[in-house]
């Protein structure tokens, strides 16, 4: 993990800085056995597919906020970029699991989303208006009065009370608008702690999300940013001394959540997460940055741990209930405002990262017994085009020149803060110039913040019931397809029967296979 944060922080610069003019191409690519061939074989998988119709024991949801189409295009290219190849040929984890499907993602009052209504959707099954969480459209945001009776329940929370363990992992503030979803009922998506409700939602008894985390659902596993909303401003925080809690209300939230509760720990760094033993753990919060996480290429590795670090631990500690499981992975704030800030390189960086941690949840889980489903909220102006050759950088240049005889990099932004005239006229780019961390890509039209896109998002589904997931479907289905696969309300009555193979996981099936191989001469000799 570390060699690859390194090659984050510095090898984009070094791709960016060879000639591609003349990049290698494989041979057996030239020749047409070679691509019938592996027609041939893609077929033959296709053909022994079978769907699992077995009911679903663990879910898993990876959301990758702002992870739009090119974005995973583009990621897929940069993870092999980054490990010597040309890129184009290489797989993300998401690549392989084989059931796809397209997600719509307006919210109902906006064609352009935003990340709390569609968390409500996905989470939930209920499309909602753009900026509120957990609750129907008829909820107006940013007013109180407007909430009751319109909370909309998620699939989460319909987990715990069927008897499993849930947990939340994000590499943004815990109380963010795509984890809040899972557990918060509120009209409008800012209201992280009480100092941001305004008069009209504290006469009314709304609650800020902080505080709903710890009170509406018992969640067993919250890992993430978000300290400050926690803890009273008369509270030091433990990392930077400079900085205080952000209630005003006095209230020591994790606290609370610890009172009453067995095996529960809190930690905040992680060093703290690293001393956790899952096998005598039962409730683990850690919180580890005030706000969000550190973007990859920032992150100490030796004080912040990763998004796969985080995931990989509350999956240990999560799978010990018999009755399964329900897990909420996002790497939601660092591909999205990577996208946001016009800075295409976070945002890539953060996608390969995130593709990490699918791998990891691979090899940690079965497709026995495992629904995993990959897919994001919605997409960003972020387009990825113009003349290149194969294996030209991610975020490199065009071989040819735009009509205004300045360069630029096939990677630019519909709109951003990347926009900039001189003189009447867009700045030249250069290899050096792009290959800076901090570069931000060309945008067509000025704006502070990128904004989100319009276009469909993917959706990536591998285990029992992955089927379900086929076609152009409503963002909101994919709550409604994770609570059938898992028996779920209102689906209680799905007739699926539990997977009775034992789950062996398959690197343990590879295992038994290799020793058997070893003991076949001594069993044929007996």
């Amino acid at each position: 993990m570390a060699g690859l944060q390194n090659v984050a922080k510095f090898g984009l610069l070094l791709l960016l800085t060879v000639d591609w003019t003349w990049a290698f191409i494989p041979e057996q690519e030239l020749h047409s056995w070679y691509w019938n061939n592996k027609g041939k074989q893609a077929l033959h998988a296709s053909l022994s597919m079978t769907p699992n119709v077995h009911m679903a024991k663990n879910l898993i949801l990876f959301l990758g906020d702002g992870m739009g189409v090119t974005t995973v295009t583009a990621a897929r290219i940069l993870k092999g970029q980054l490990a010597g190849f040309n890129g184009e040929e290489t797989s993300l984890a998401m690549d392989t699991f084989p059931y796809l499907a397209l997600s719509k993602t307006y919210n109902v009052d906006q064609q352009m989303p935003d990340s709390a209504g569609t968390a409500t959707a996905y989470l939930c099954g209920v499309k909602a208006n753009y900026g509120t969480l957990g609750v129907s459209a008829s909820t107006r945001r940013g007013k109180c009065t407007a909430n009751v009776n319109n909370d909309v329940v998620s699939v989460l929370h319909r987990a715990k009370m069927a008897g499993k363990s849930v947990g939340i992992v994000t590499t943004t503030r815990v109380q963010h608008a795509s984890p809040g979803a899972s557990y918060a009922h509120t009209p409008d998506r800012g209201w992280y702690g009480n100092a941001d409700l305004p008069a009209e939602a504290v006469q009314n008894g709304c609650h800020d999300i902080a505080w709903q985390l710890i009170n509406n659902t018992e969640i067993n596993v919250i890992l993430g940013g978000g300290r400050q909303y926690m803890f009273p401003t008369t509270t030091t925080d433990p990392e930077y001394p400079t900085h205080r809690g952000a209630r005003t209300d006095g209230k020591n939230l994790v606290d609370e959540w610890l009172t009453g509760k067995s095996n529960a720990k809190y930690v905040w760094d992680k060093v703290g997460l690293d001393a956790v033993d899952p096998a005598n753990t039962d409730f683990l919060m850690g919180l580890f940055e005030p706000k969000d996480c550190q973007y990859e290429y920032q992150r100490n590795i030796n004080t912040d741990p990763s998004l796969t670090q985080m995931m990989e631990k509350a999956i240990r500690i999560l799978e010990r209930n018999p009755k399964g499981y329900y897990l909420f992975v996002e790497d939601e704030g660092r591909i999205d405002h990577g996208h946001h800030d016009g800075r295409a390189s976070r945002a890539l960086t953060e996608a390969v990262q995130f593709d990490v941690a699918i791998g990891r949840a691979a090899e940690l889980t079965s497709e026995l017994d495992t629904l995993s489903v990959v897919t994001a909220d919605h997409s960003h102006v972020f387009a990825f085009g113009g003349q290149s050759y194969r294996g030209n950088p991610v975020l490199g240049l065009s071989r040819e020149a735009a009509s205004d005889g300045k360069r630029y990099t096939t990677a630019v932004y519909g709109n951003g803060p990347g926009y900039k005239i001189i003189n009447g006229s867009r700045p030249d780019v250069n290899e050096s110039t792009a290959g800076k961390g901090t570069f931000r890509q060309q945008a067509a039209v000025p704006k502070r913040s990128e904004t989100h896109g319009i276009e469909d998002v993917a959706i990536f589904a591998k285990g029992p019931m992955a089927h379900l997931f086929h076609g152009v479907q409503e963002q909101s289905y994919i709550a409604h397809a994770m609570a059938y696969a898992a028996c779920l309300p209102p689906y209680e009555e799905c007739d699926l029967q539990p997977n009775r193979s034992g789950c062996l996981h398959p690197s343990l099936l590879v295992v038994l296979l290799g020793v058997l191989l070893a003991l076949s001469p001594l069993l044929r000799s007996v």
